[in-house]
């Protein structure tokens, strides 16, 4: 698997991860980059999860060697700073410095993403997920994206999770998968051609966003999120100027192929900050948490959209990408009314949000109403204890979570169709709103 499609389908999610205490809940994303579980995780065994103290501080030492190369010349401080790979099954870690005694953080070895942690903030990764990236580079630029995300809060660049639904309706991929091409093909060239590009890129966005409510709100603030930690890491890792637009290049042809585009404000967000770095080169000093990159990149090449998108589109193979998204519409109907009686419809655990973890994006299908289907492997860790979901989750818009009944209950130990959650002292489990649902809630007496 290339280091792009990993990053389309690795990076989206982020649960519930404490960033700076600032951050709020994120559904990715990994976001950051990376905070999601794949499914070779649920497959290795306990030895092969292990820490590797060795490994990890060669790895240390790579994102060392690219913070100092950097020194600060993308976002005028240092990317580096505290990092920790941890294992939360074999309870192993590794540190680029001591480590403060006493308890781990909770969502440590559960999530990439930046924690507190003694009173500093670290970047923390999951040792396998780590370990699985298919090349050095992969790894490098995923460390790097964590990095960024330690200083995101230094940077006043914090923004709120983004709720991109409307970008996995057939409408919204369309002029998504439109806008992609056209970001690539101005990557790709210079001038007055690069200008036309960009010009199709934004009218594509516009007309996207001109058909869902909030659109534009919820995709820029992604774009600010997890698109500028991804330019970071591909930037700050990259050997020159050239590799650094040829790796943005390819994720956004990966971007394409994945099968669903609910956060795919990565590679959208990266291309928009790259053609920036040759438009205006202090572009990174004046961006906000605020900001629009496309606007940014508008206002700099002095270019306003394409007045006909349809006659824009066609310069892009418009006419193929509607068949083909149409008919993935027609699949895409079939799965819902399938996930709707599994998930909505039938018996469900009702599991409180809040926590930390990590899932796979692949495969995530939207059902109207009720929240967001992930049917690859889930992991979570909160106050009111753990979950694994080997078969799906459904993720309310709220964070919180259902599984699938009938619900089996044994101590503090409920399992189901595909998944098991394990429930902390403090908490119990009672009847739910309707006939044969159950929910965990906190202990009255607590």
């Amino acid at each position: 698997m290339s280091f792009s499609s990993l990053v389309q389908i690795a990076i989206s999610f982020r649960s519930s991860a404490q960033f700076g205490g600032t951050m709020g809940r994120h559904i990715i994303t990994c976001a950051s980059y990376f905070g999601l579980i794949s499914l070779w995780l649920c497959l290795v065994n306990l030895a092969a999860a292990q820490v590797d103290q060795e490994r990890a501080e060669t790895y240390f030492k790579e994102a060392a060697i690219i913070c100092q190369r950097d020194s600060g010349r993308l976002w005028g401080i240092s990317l580096c700073g505290p990092m920790v790979f941890a294992d939360a099954r074999t309870r192993t870690l590794a540190t680029n410095q001591p480590h403060p005694a006493g308890d781990w953080p909770r969502v440590l070895g559960f999530t990439n993403a930046p924690l507190e942690w003694g009173g500093s903030r670290w970047a923390a990764y999951m040792w396998d997920f780590t370990t699985a990236l298919p090349t050095p580079r992969a790894r490098r630029e995923f460390m790097l994206h964590e990095l960024f995300h330690r200083i995101q809060p230094d940077l006043k660049l914090i923004t709120l999770t983004g709720q991109n639904a409307h970008l996995d309706a057939v409408e919204g991929r369309i002029w998504l998968r439109l806008e992609w091409r056209a970001l690539s093909r101005a990557l790709d060239q210079s001038g007055e051609d690069r200008k036309r590009a960009v010009s199709d890129a934004v009218a594509f966005r516009l007309a996207r966003r001109s058909q869902f409510a909030n659109a534009a709100e919820n995709e820029r603030v992604e774009e600010i999120r997890e698109g500028l930690a991804q330019y970071t890491g591909i930037v700050a890792t990259a050997d020159s100027r050239a590799d650094a637009v040829a790796s943005t290049i390819e994720h956004l042809a990966s971007a394409e192929q994945q099968e669903t585009y609910l956060q795919q404000s990565y590679a959208t967000g990266t291309a928009y900050a790259v053609l920036l770095d040759d438009a205006s080169a202090d572009w990174r000093r004046s961006v906000r948490s605020d900001s629009d990159l496309g606007q940014l990149l508008m206002a700099a090449l002095d270019v306003t959209p394409f007045p006909n998108v349809v006659e824009a589109s066609m310069r892009y193979g418009g006419m193929e990408i509607r068949a083909e998204e149409q008919a993935r519409e027609e699949r895409r109907k079939a799965l819902v009314r399938e996930l709707q009686n599994r998930f909505v419809d039938g018996p469900v655990l009702l599991v409180p949000s809040g926590g930390g973890g990590t899932f796979n994006a692949q495969g995530a299908t939207p059902i109207p109403g009720a929240g967001t289907v992930y049917v690859l492997p889930y992991r979570m860790s909160g106050d009111w204890g753990t979950l694994e979901a080997m078969e799906g989750v459904l993720i309310n818009d709220d964070g919180s979570r259902r599984l699938p009944g009938p619900v089996h209950i044994d101590g503090a130990t409920l399992t189901g169709d595909g998944w098991k959650v394990t429930v902390a002292r403090g908490w119990s489990v009672s009847a739910g709103p309707r006939s044969g649902d159950y929910q965990i809630i906190r202990d009255p007496s607590r």
